[in-house]
């Protein structure tokens, strides 16, 4: 008889075991506009089960609120009835809240230490833009940054139009269970399986981050954390969360919204051409991109990466520049899928017309189409 046999296995414990190519991420966007069901999400991000641990995952979807698709969706997490009672007075105060209720979910196993977690929809008060210089969005920005800074147990993670995130501690498709994303459809939907690094697995931690509009799933570890987050704290921006991945959907923002650099110039900011690339490229390229180097370059994001971004009418998927970390991209149709590997799409989609892995510092992108040509 073996002499371990019959012995108990430990499982490894957080912190024992690390994987540094871990964490999954996927998403899927058709161009037409069609309403795709979140539950393929969920189905696809179970077949990458093992690149996570349990301490993540989550979901973001676009056009799921079409009762309400002029209205910032709020959804927010509570520690306790005065977190709840504090946050509803101050967004009462400012908006005109046509809905308000519990997000429904349902009883999970793998569900646990779930905060109480409230959604609500409204427009701004047309009183309070005309006592501020702030533009509507800027205006919301910086309420959500607001409530998440000042208001003790009260947490906003998701804070667009006609979109909303729905995350927390466990396996993806635990948690896309839990929030009962079998009844949502939308024309994008993302997702993100944790393998956490170098923070705890908490509610309010895990992917997607958000801010308006804009969506962020990441697999990778940033080591330029400390100076994005440095510069991204001089505009406003609050990183209460100390993640790297909160920090690049800020810096989306900043860029796209407040900038006004279209997103493909973002990607050249976050994951630039290398200098000697930029060196061999035609003049005004060359000066174009040369400036853009220069003028944000605590904003260029190092060390190994994945991410896709989400957005009003769009998705974006990005590697960092050497391609340390998978990320495969199909199509078939009108939609373009995007993960971290092969066999997630093929769950979805088994016959995808192609099939192909992104260069380094490549974006891919799909944007809805209007009157037959993509915007």
């Amino acid at each position: 008889m073996d002499e371990f046999e019959g012995l108990a296995v430990r499982t490894p414990r957080e912190g024992e075991v690390r994987i540094p190519s871990g964490c999954a991420i996927c998403g899927y966007f058709s161009r037409d506009g069609r309403a795709l069901p979140a539950s393929d999400a969920v189905g696809a991000m179970s077949y990458m089960h093992e690149r996570s641990n349990g301490l993540g995952g989550g979901f973001a979807g676009y056009g799921i609120y079409p009762d309400f698709p002029d209205d910032y969706a709020f959804h927010v997490f509570y520690d306790d009835d005065r977190a709840r009672e504090e946050t509803e007075a101050i967004l009462n105060a400012r908006f005109d809240i046509v809905n308000t209720e519990r997000i429904p979910t349902r009883k999970m196993y793998g569900i646990k230490g779930a905060p109480r977690i409230w959604r609500y929809f409204g427009k701004l008060l047309p009183e309070v833009m005309a006592r501020t210089e702030l533009d509507e969005e800027e205006y919301v920005c910086r309420l959500v940054f607001h409530i998440n800074t000042d208001v003790k147990g009260a947490y906003v993670f998701s804070s667009g139009k006609n979109m909303g995130v729905f995350k927390g501690v466990g396996y993806p498709e635990d948690v896309g269970e839990y929030y009962r994303l079998d009844e949502y459809k939308g024309y994008c939907w993302t997702a993100h399986g944790r393998y956490p690094t170098n923070t705890p697995g908490w509610w309010g931690g895990a992917h997607p981050f958000n801010i308006l509009g804009y969506t962020v799933v990441h697999n990778g570890e940033i080591s330029s954390y400390d100076a994005n987050r440095r510069f991204m704290e001089q505009y406003g921006y609050k990183c209460t969360l100390l993640t790297d991945t909160e920090v690049i959907t800020y810096i989306i923002d900043y860029l796209h919204r407040k900038r006004g650099l279209t997103l493909p110039d973002v990607a050249k900011v976050i994951a630039p051409p290398f200098w000697e690339q930029i060196e061999r490229m035609e003049a005004g390229e060359r000066e174009r991109l040369t400036t853009l180097r220069n003028m944000y370059a605590s904003l260029l994001v190092t060390g190994p990466f994945s991410i896709i971004l989400g957005y009003p009418g769009g998705m974006m998927a990005l590697n960092d520049r050497l391609k340390l970390r998978s990320m495969v991209a199909a199509e078939k149709g009108d939609v373009l899928y995007v993960s971290s590997e092969e066999c997630a799409i093929r769950s979805i989609c088994p016959d995808p017309t192609r099939v192909w892995s992104p260069a380094g510092g490549e974006p891919v992108f799909a944007e809805l189409k209007k009157e037959g040509v993509e915007i």
